[in-house]
């Protein structure tokens, strides 16, 4: 199974420089993969592509850029170039986003996510595959006066989505390579977001999506003091409905339920429940809510269980 981590900090803001740091210790401590969210600081796909090429060996992704108020035209020329400074290791994260964050940060109305899920993804694919395209939809256009396409951008971009509900499921199997799911527990995955996605993907004759499970993890002694410090950070989750959903069907009532948190041996085991839920990749977050210690200790044995 590949394992991974994402690079962004619960308490500070990382520079480039630092945040390039880490991903040579993430590398270096056998985890093959780091990932960069994407609110209103970073661009994720130009932190991604800095720390791609300055990083060899490590894959680089975007866990995820929300499709409202971008462009497929745009993100298809951000994410070729990111694949073209990595030499084929980015991967490109998309989300639906959030109303709040829709509405406020962007003024533009949070209406029809899904549908615009669909039309981006359609636009999107031959965008990253050919450099063209020629869609007119409901939502969006997309066209190619002349190539979009980045030269080196090989092999194709591979698409996930964060998506975990019924309808962005069905949209994901038909036209992306998997899906993103954060705190979404191994209940959840087995019984509804792995079959429904797989479904969909073989009804369209796609492969078997990837299922990058997004699970917040951290590697301690002091459990109960690590488990209070998840419960403050991912609080905010709670309220969100698209969350609160999994988080029901996860059989849990708040988010730090849902975080591997413990010894060695616990996490290690928290990592094979979702790997036999159907995640085929695991790739941990919030991994400094227990400080550097901690940090550098759970990253260990992430390393040493992608070695098995």
């Amino acid at each position: 199974m590949t394992l991974g981590v994402t690079l962004a900090s619960t308490s500070v803001q990382h520079t480039i420089d630092d945040t390039v740091a880490l991903a040579r210790e993430a590398r270096d401590a056998g985890l093959r993969s780091a990932w960069f969210g994407q609110a209103f600081g970073y661009d994720s796909p130009s932190l991604a592509a800095i720390v791609g090429r300055e990083v060899p060996g490590l894959h680089v992704g975007t866990s995820a850029i929300p499709v409202f108020g971008r462009h497929p035209l745009i993100v298809s020329g951000q994410a070729q170039t990111a694949q073209a400074a990595t030499g084929g290791r980015y991967h490109l994260g998309l989300a639906l986003g959030t109303r709040r964050l829709t509405e406020d940060g962007f003024g533009i109305p949070y209406r029809r996510p899904v549908g615009l899920l669909r039309e981006f993804l359609t636009a999107l694919r031959p965008l990253l595959e050919t450099g063209e395209a020629d869609f007119h939809g409901e939502l969006l256009t997309a066209t190619t006066p002349y190539s979009a396409a980045v030269p080196g951008a090989r092999p194709s971009v591979p698409v996930l989505v964060a998506a975990m509900g019924p309808q962005a499921l069905r949209v994901s199997g038909e036209l992306a390579d998997g899906i993103l799911p954060f705190l979404a527990g191994p209940r959840a995955l087995a019984e509804h977001i792995v079959p429904a996605v797989r479904a969909a993907a073989s009804a369209a004759g796609r492969p078997a999506p990837r299922i990058v499970a997004l699970v917040p993890g951290v590697v301690t002694s002091d459990v109960e003091a690590v488990r209070d410090a998840a419960a403050g950070a991912l609080a905010l989750y709670e309220s969100i409905p698209s969350y609160r959903r999994v988080l029901d069907l996860s059989g849990v009532s708040g988010a730090a339920e849902l975080a591997a948190i413990g010894d060695e041996e616990a996490v290690a085991a928290e990592v094979r429940r979702y790997r036999e839920a159907g995640a085929t990749e695991v790739v941990f977050t919030a991994t400094d809510l227990g400080g550097e210690e901690d940090r550098r200790r759970t990253w260990k044995l992430l390393g040493e269980l992608a070695r098995d």
